[in-house]
C-alpha cells in the first residue's frame, strides 16, 4: 500500500483538497503499479517549512511504498507530484522535496 504524506506552509484553509488527493491518487496508482483503492495521501497544511532561507510556498513529502520503486519511477514521482502541487497550491516544483522509501528495498531514495 502506497502512502503519501505531504507537509506545506501554504494554508489549506477554503482550499478544496480532493482534487489533489484524488489527482495524487491516480498518478500514485498509475506509475508505482497499484490499485487506486490501496493508496493512501495524507496531506497537512499551515507547516512551518523555511526552504532556502524563506517561507515562501514549499513543500516536503514522503512517499513509502511496498516495492514497485526504481529511479525511473522516482523521476515520474517527483516530476508528478510536483506539478499537482504547482497547479493546485501554486507550490514551485523547485520548492518541493519528495523522499521516497520502497520497503522491500530497506534504503532511502530522496530526490529535489
Amino acid at each position: 500500500m502506497p502512502c503519501l504524506n505531504i507537509s506545506t506552509n501554504v494554508s489549506l484553509d477554503g482550499v478544496d483538497t480532493d482534487p489533489i488527493s484524488s489527482e495524487a491518487t491516480r498518478a500514485i496508482a498509475q506509475i508505482i503499479g497499484r490499485p487506486e483503492n490501496l493508496v493512501m495521501v495524507l496531506l497537512r497544511g499551515s507547516a512551518t517549512i523555511t526552504f532556502g532561507g524563506n517561507k515562501e510556498p514549499a513543500a516536503f513529502a514522503e512517499i513509502v511504498s511496498m516495492g514497485g520503486i526504481n529511479s525511473e519511477v522516482k523521476k515520474k514521482l517527483i516530476e508528478t507530484l510536483g506539478i499537482i502541487l504547482q497547479k493546485r497550491l501554486r507550490i514551485p516544483r523547485e520548492r518541493f522535496f519528495l523522499k521516497v522509501f520502497d520497503t522491500t528495498m530497506g534504503r532511502n531514495i530522496s530526490k529535489l
